[in-house]
């Protein structure tokens, strides 16, 4: 089975790129997957050379002129972009015999939100309250999204792994988050919906009555803020309805037309660069990241709240990515399952699996979930993230494999 491991280009300026290489492929894995635009954070890095890392938004090389010249959202230049980290990890790849994939975060990016907040999430009461989230309506956006996208392609990456191509969620607004207010899953959901006027025109085109929903989400997210009880259970469009009524789960669900239009756009941009995209859809990371218990809802049932369509993105997208961030291997096994019927059996399906934790407490844990994925439809396993764990943990993959060290 194919797969990759995850890395970051601080963990190759901090350790060396080829010992990092030599490593990765001495777990018997030959393609690597590389932050070339990522977005803001601070990681605790066992194995690195602060063993805390600070991450900036931006990218990873000098954006390419032509491509940005006449666009007002430029893509923040990250320390160190000048010497070509990208391309000098390309050719030490190439020497092994390895693929490069370039990892991508399109639409999560404070640093473009808080001096343009205008392209951002605009919540049902007409706040600006998430900087971090920039509205894939917006043309801006896209024009911006379909940029990075070739610019990325242009480094010589075999894919372009494309992270947040697709609406955000409440908790991802900022950077560090505080609410005392007791908001249940359906609350945030209608929280975090977008009624700028990109969002609510599309809608409109739609035949949904866009200000309606608008003015119910107002009431019933005012009402919990004013003390109401919240709503309690998954969202799911049932209960949705129930809720909050018909003309609110129609605007959420035209947001379908929003991201499927601009994943084609970016896609079709990548192919003409010579590389492809692979779209990695953000629903296993919100129901599983934080403990690897998701709940009852598989991601590819549950894709419709960022506004993926799967079944329709099946016809335009080459390869997917599936976050199976669940510490049981059965549940791997739906998650997976779902998204291969969903996207149809000629699309690449590409796993991504963490090693440790908290989702991994060994190396049969993991055998098992590799397991799982192979019988289940997925074509590559891929680990996340080499700078992120102590050796040891990544030491279970060439076992979970089947290979040797």
């Amino acid at each position: 089975m194919d797969g990759s491991v995850y890395v970051y280009v601080e963990d190759v300026r901090d350790e060396g790129v080829g010992q990092v290489l030599d490593r990765i492929a001495g777990y018997g894995v030959r393609e690597v997957t590389v932050a070339a635009a990522c977005h803001a954070a601070r990681d605790v890095t066992p194995h690195g050379a602060s063993r805390v890392t600070i991450r900036s938004d931006g990218v990873h090389f000098p954006p390419p002129a032509d491509l940005f010249a006449r666009h007002r959202l430029v893509p923040p230049v990250q320390p160190g972009a000048a010497g070509e980290p990208l391309a000098v990890l390309r050719e030490a790849a190439a020497d092994r015999g390895m693929a490069l994939h370039g990892w991508t975060v399109f639409l999560h990016n404070i640093t473009l939100g808080l001096a343009n907040p205008d392209v951002t999430v605009h919540d049902c009461f007409g706040g600006r309250g998430f900087p971090a989230a920039l509205c894939p309506a917006h043309p801006d956006v896209r024009l911006y999204a379909v940029a990075l996208a070739r610019s990325v392609a242009r480094q010589g990456v075999t894919s372009v792994v494309a992270e947040s191509l697709h609406f955000g969620t409440f908790s991802q607004g900022y950077q560090q988050e505080r609410c005392f207010v007791p908001l249940g899953p359906m609350d945030e959901f209608l929280f975090g919906l977008c009624f700028c006027s990109w969002c609510m025109r599309r809608a409109a085109d739609l035949g949904v009555k866009a200000e309606v929903a608008r003015e119910e989400c107002a009431r019933i997210v005012g009402g919990v803020l004013d003390g109401d009880p919240p709503a309690q259970g998954e969202v799911t469009r049932a209960a949705l309805t129930a809720y909050a009524g018909p003309e609110v789960v129609a605007y959420a669900r035209a947001r379908s037309e929003t991201v499927t239009s601009l994943v084609s756009e970016v896609s079709s941009a990548v192919a003409a660069e010579g590389s492809r995209l692979t779209f990695l859809d953000g629903t296993g990371h919100r129901k599983g990241y934080a403990d690897g218990l998701p709940p009852a809802g598989l991601a590819a049932h549950d894709a419709w709240q960022l506004g993926v369509d799967l079944v329709a993105l099946g016809d335009l997208v080459p390869s997917f990515g599936v976050l199976a961030y669940a510490r049981d291997a059965a549940r791997v096994a739906d998650d997976v399952g779902a998204y291969r019927r969903s996207v149809g059996n000629d699309r690449e399906l590409r796993v991504v699996l963490r090693p440790g934790r908290p989702d991994t407490d060994s190396e049969d844990r993991l055998a098992a979930k590799v397991r799982a994925v192979r019988a289940a439809g997925g074509d590559a396993v891929d680990f996340h993230a080499y700078g992120l764990v102590p050796y040891s943990v990544l030491n279970r993959i060439p076992g979970a494999l089947g290979r040797k060290m």
